[in-house]
């Protein structure tokens, strides 16, 4: 009896493991497995920061909306589809762990993997060399050496002729006002002069008056990569300024700016913003303050970070590979360029065509536009 029941108890559990084979085994040819996964390493400040990270992060929704894709984990449940699985990382405030972040997707499998920002380059380029079947990107950074068969991509922008355009209006709109222009720049770097140079040159080619000593003024945060996330540093820089002058001050200083737009609100003054077009951004939150900061923001300076990881990830998508090497965003292709939306366009309605008319002169070569804030004296010379 005893051998009955031992048995038929074995029996059971024999028919229970089967059931629960089964089950799974349902249960798995019922998940879809996604094709392709992409993903991206924000820089320090993540998402939320209303310019750099959140351009990306709308360059992976694009991606989800026009494949069929989702973005894992994410709060806001990005999904329209399991066909493409997309996903984001977030650094420590100091930036510490970039190197891991970009392992961990690699060792999960993702066929894209791409770096928000300059600072990934020498972790990318370790990272990169380890797991050679998994492509990486990176935005602003460079890696010597590369050509088409390389596992890495540099994304890179014309920062300088986006920034030209965003200092002829500063230019245009200051001929009322009668002060000086400023500038704002995070870490002091040839990167970010590029914008400073751009700006400088938009607002002297329409405004005699700005190439006079003195009318230009400019001011960078740090020299390492927490000036991007120095808001209270970038707002008394922004208040000296305003005193000094200035009626109108660009950015280009990531989170930082958020202390320009507080002190152009406090003060009364305008500022320009940059990357993404932070003046919507700011109008269309749920903050009552930065809605408030919103009024005083003209334009932005649009550095399109959501079409590089856009076009990035199609090209993974439809190729099944992405070239290696070097990849730049310019005007042509609407790379850079200035924010025009429902909260300014009248504000800009009396300066767009005069604005455009310049776009075109800078793409058919008409118009160079210095990188550099050291070549301006001899960009003068030649251009006035």
């Amino acid at each position: 009896m005893k051998n009955w029941k031992k048995i038929a108890g074995i029996a059971v559990i024999f028919l229970l493991a089967i059931s629960v084979l089964s089950f799974a085994g349902g249960a798995g040819e019922e998940v879809e497995e996604a094709k392709f996964k992409i993903g991206i390493a924000f820089d320090v400040g993540g998402r939320g920061d209303k310019s750099f990270n959140d351009s990306a992060y709308a360059g992976l929704v694009h991606l989800a909306k026009d494949f069929k894709g989702y973005i894992a984990g994410d709060p806001d449940k990005v999904d329209f589809g399991k066909e493409i699985e997309l996903k984001y990382l977030e650094p420590k405030s100091g930036g510490q762990d970039r190197e891991q972040l970009l392992r961990i997707m690699a060792e999960d499998g993702y066929n894209l993997v791409i770096g928000v920002g300059f600072m990934y380059s020498d972790a990318l380029g370790k990272v990169a060399k380890d797991f050679p079947n998994v492509h990486f990107g990176i935005i602003d950074g460079w890696l010597p050496d590369l050509n088409e068969s390389s596992n890495i991509t540099c994304l890179g922008f014309t920062e300088h002729e986006g920034s030209f355009l965003v200092g002829a209006i500063a230019g245009l709109k200051n001929k009322e006002l009668g002060g000086k222009l400023g500038f704002i720049g995070g870490m002091d770097m040839p990167l970010i002069h590029k914008f400073q140079a751009g700006f400088y040159a938009g607002a002297m080619y329409v405004d005699p008056g700005m190439r006079k000593e003195g009318m230009l003024l400019g001011q960078y945060i740090g020299k390492d990569g927490s000036a991007f996330n120095d808001p209270k540093t970038g707002e008394s820089i922004a208040i000296n300024m305003y005193k000094q002058g200035a009626t109108i001050i660009y950015h280009a200083a990531g989170g930082s700016g958020n202390g320009l737009f507080k002190a152009a609100k406090d003060m009364d003054k305008i500022a320009i913003g940059v990357d993404s077009d932070q003046g919507y951004g700011y109008a269309t939150g749920d903050n009552e303050e930065e809605k408030a900061m919103a009024e005083h923001i003209l334009t932005s300076m649009l550095k399109r970070v959501d079409n590089a990881v856009y076009l990035t990830g199609k090209e993974m998508i439809n190729n099944s590979k992405v070239v290696g090497g070097y990849t730049t965003f310019n005007l042509p292709v609407d790379g850079v360029g200035y924010a025009f939306n429902e909260f300014n366009k009248d504000k800009l309605a009396d300066v767009k065509a005069e604005v455009d008319k310049l776009k075109q002169k800078i793409i058919s070569g008409e118009i160079t536009v210095p990188d550099h804030d050291s070549q301006l004296p001899d960009w003068m010379a030649k251009t006035f």
